[in-house]
């Protein structure tokens, strides 16, 4: 692994709390690998998607976030992956991953059906046609809101309504239980310990992967010049 590999972990919100608790949780990754992992926030952006408009507002933000940012892998922590398809589109070269996209894939290969917990309504909205995009309404048993934002589910006071809708998931059949947003992931051990099912935590799930893709990625170039 060279000095050199970085992955940019990008709040696409303008939440410092937000942005803050994020790479609390990216910390124990840092110490696992050694891949250069860095955090930031969206200044100019909306403090959450709390609505579809949010994440349409925020999209050119992120690509010229990365734009700017070199970097071997990007992740953007938000569920709703704002922009992760045009950026895709926009540098086809790079490692780019949604930690929403990320973390559905992830429960795909852990379990049978999964649940999401969300924020609010209208985040299960988003959540449902996410779902209903990738093709794979037969393994979700659907999203279940706490009356929440991004800025507030940085408080462990919400553990409660985390559980309540957790269990309301694991009664529909899930298997594995997804928390629906980056701020949400200080809840995963706990929510893991109570349901007595897996927990996935999108970002979490997603920094993950790209340290895999970038060591994949390395490795392969090393393998060609042999």
């Amino acid at each position: 692994m060279t000095d050199t590999a970085r992955i940019l972990v990008i709040n696409p919100n303008s939440s410092e709390l937000v942005t803050a608790a994020i790479d609390q949780e990216v910390e124990h990754f840092r110490a696992l690998s050694p891949v250069r992992i860095d955090v930031r926030g969206t200044p100019g952006a909306p403090p959450g998607v709390s609505y579809q408009r949010d994440a349409d507002d925020i999209a050119p933000m992120v690509r010229r976030i990365v734009s700017e940012n070199e970097a071997d892998a990007y992740v953007i922590a938000c569920f709703s992956d704002p922009g992760l398809l045009g950026a895709r589109e926009t540098f086809p070269g790079k490692i780019i991953l949604g930690c929403g996209e990320n973390a559905i894939l992830q429960a795909l290969t852990e379990a049978d059906q999964f649940g999401i917990i969300s924020l609010s309504i209208l985040s299960t909205y988003r959540q449902r046609r996410k779902i209903r995009m990738m093709g794979l309404a037969d393994r979700y048993v659907g999203s279940q809101g706490i009356a929440s934002n991004a800025v507030e589910a940085t408080s462990p006071e919400l553990l409660d309504r985390m559980l309540e809708a957790g269990q309301t998931l694991v009664a529909r059949g899930a298997d594995i239980v997804l928390t629906g947003c980056a701020s949400m992931s200080h809840f995963r051990e706990p929510l893991e310990e109570r349901l007595g099912v897996r927990v996935i935590d999108p970002v979490g799930s997603a920094v993950s992967a790209a340290i895999g893709r970038i060591i994949l990625k390395q490795g392969q170039r090393r393998g060609s010049v042999r």
